[in-house]
């Protein structure tokens, strides 16, 4: 039996929308026994459906999206005799992961930025015509006119997900952020010992010491991602919304550049990423140095120092090992409780 491929993650795509229309109001007359001239009666249309977006934590994908585009609230009935008010219509209600942000595909406006579970409207449904009982007066006692609803909005939207997590985990492919994020939490992500091992962003949730630190496994970067090189626009955006950045350098041997090389190759893509709405390279950091177990003491501590030189703090791990992974995770929530304290 062949088994299910994984999910895709979707993280962006179009929709079209539509709000309800308005029912329209009755013409109509009383009609009762031994109730003479019982005059104009018609009730009102019902309002046509709204179209709201609303934020779901529990979603972590633009998916249910993907093969349905259209959406469209139901419209408002018609109004009755009796000044019987039509059912107004019943709204669509759009359910996107946290961190969806919603534009106008026309004109590129961003109309919400979904990082709550509140509900936004973003389409109003038509107004209900009134029935002809409005209309009587003194010199029309039996008016024959009652109003149309008024009709719906369309609208074509794109959404585009930026995944929200505590710490993002970026690197160059192959630099064990798949591996860790299964040791720090609970996600199953994809792990092997060849490059783009992830090609989708992955959320796990690191509970240590009775708090939790949310992780994003963003795809390996590679030289050139800024200016969209591979899928760089595509996963430098999930980047945007992480308060602190855990950028993982490999230090085995195989590697065509030195461990620092490959970090300063990073931090320009971050430096040079111009389609966010803040500059990717001013957060926070923590350098981590992985693989420790693949090379010999001396020669994990020429590249502490190399590092030193620059300026830069690091930790070493081995995710085979568990080399400092319990102090790995003591430093993520406590860094994680001061971010907090700060926002």
């Amino acid at each position: 039996m062949k088994a299910s491929s994984p999910q895709p993650f979707i993280d962006q795509l179009s929709l079209r929308i539509s709000s309800g229309h308005g029912g329209a109001g009755a013409s109509s007359y009383r009609r009762e026994y031994k109730v003479a001239r019982g005059g104009p009666d018609g009730g009102d249309g019902g309002r046509g459906g709204d179209v709201i977006i609303s934020g779901d934590s529990r979603k972590h994908t633009l998916l249910d999206f993907r093969y349905k585009r259209i959406y469209a609230a139901k419209d408002g009935e018609p109004g009755k005799g009796a000044r019987c008010y039509g059912k107004s219509g019943d709204h669509e209600v759009l359910r996107v992961p946290l961190g969806t942000q919603v534009y106008n595909a026309e004109t590129g406006e961003l109309l919400y930025d979904v990082v709550t579970e509140e509900s936004h409207t973003i389409l109003e449904g038509g107004k209900g015509g009134l029935g002809n009982w409005h209309f009587k007066n003194a010199k029309n006692q039996a008016p024959s006119y009652s109003q149309k609803g008024l009709p719906g909005i369309d609208l074509d939207l794109k959404l585009e997900l930026k995944l929200i997590a505590d710490m993002g985990l970026v690197g160059f492919p192959n630099a064990g952020k798949s591996t860790l994020l299964t040791h720090l939490s609970n996600a199953k992500s994809k792990v092997g010992s060849y490059p783009f091992t992830t090609l989708n962003p992955q959320l796990g949730v690191l509970r240590h010491k009775n708090q939790e630190v949310v992780l994003a496994d963003l795809p390996g970067l590679i030289e050139g991602a800024s200016e969209g090189v591979g899928l760089g626009h595509k996963f430098l955006k999930h980047v945007e919304r992480t308060q602190k950045i855990l950028h993982l350098v490999s230090m085995e041997k195989d590697e065509v550049q030195e461990p620092l090389e490959r970090y300063k190759a990073i931090r320009k893509e971050l430096k040079d990423y111009k389609l966010g709405q803040k500059p990717l390279d001013k957060l926070d950091e923590i350098v981590i140095l992985t693989k420790s177990d693949l090379l010999r003491p001396e020669e994990v501590e020429k590249h502490i120092k190399s590092f030193k030189e620059m300026g830069h703090e690091v930790i070493v791990i081995s995710s085979v090992t568990n080399r400092n992974i319990d102090r790995l995770k003591d430093l993520l929530i406590q860094v994680n409780h001061q971010t907090q304290d700060l926002i």
